[in-house]
């Protein structure tokens, strides 16, 4: 799976992600990373990427042309890949353009599950007081959010996404199965879990999980993560039974 970040700060998001799990499954092959200045493509002299919003208020905006020419460049060198390659273009054009903002749909498991299955992603961080409108009319496909909150600029958003969609792409992770029984899948919350030695200041790792029966284990395990659920996250656990219903 292949990431492009169109940034202003391409050394923020290279350093925190060629680190770690995701930096190994980058240099494995599993996934690439690519960040994209798009000060690179602004025609002005000086590099100017921005300018003051029409009709006043406070702060600069980022401008059109220099983050649709970024865009546009990445989009026809994927493009350019796939017919190397013999894969079929789709009708709708490349690969699928996130911007990130406080104003998009709030990222989920779901939503990184949905991402991990593309073969490329391109993500748009703005910066200033954002991006202007008919660049984002252009050129994205989704607007998503981490929170509801503000940020300075879109790297450590994308970087976020990017960290959780990339574990679901397969050999990413160690074990592929830990990806399957973390929090949010069905809808619960992990399970508490333990390690060596069995007894840490006076509190003892619980006696079904040294008994070798893995049933039990598991029924354990479910229990424990309908419980932490329920007290929680009672949005999730709603969610978990509502979705036990229509099984």
């Amino acid at each position: 799976m292949n990431f492009h970040i169109l940034t202003l700060f391409p050394e923020m998001v290279l350093q925190g992600l060629h680190t770690s799990i995701i930096g190994r499954a980058s240099e494995k092959g599993y996934i690439s990373v690519n960040a994209v200045n798009i000060r690179d493509y602004t025609l002005d002299k000086h590099g100017k990427v921005d300018d003051y919003t029409y009709g006043g208020g406070a702060g600069m905006l980022m401008q059109a042309q220099p983050v649709y020419d970024a865009c546009m460049a990445v989009q026809e060198q994927i493009a350019a890949r796939r017919r190397e390659s013999g894969a079929r273009i789709e009708q709708n054009g490349g690969a699928r353009v996130i911007y990130v903002t406080p104003q998009g749909k709030t990222f989920h498991q779901d939503m990184a599950k949905e991402f991990a299955g593309e073969e490329d992603l391109i993500l748009l961080c703005g910066h200033y007081e954002g991006v202007d409108e008919r660049v984002l009319e252009e050129i994205v496909t989704d607007q998503v959010s981490i929170g509801d909150y503000v940020l300075t600029g879109g790297e450590l958003p994308a970087m976020v996404m990017i960290d959780a969609i990339a574990r679901l792409v397969p050999g990413v992770l160690h074990n592929d199965a830990s990806a399957l029984t973390e929090s949010f899948h069905n809808s619960l919350l992990e399970y508490p879990q333990y390690s060596r030695p069995e007894v840490w200041r006076g509190r003892r790792v619980p006696e079904v999980l040294l008994s070798g029966d893995h049933a039990k284990v598991d029924e354990w395990r479910l229990a424990q993560s309908v419980e932490r659920t329920k007290r929680l996250r009672p949005d999730l656990y709603e969610r978990y039974l509502a979705e036990r219903e229509t099984v």
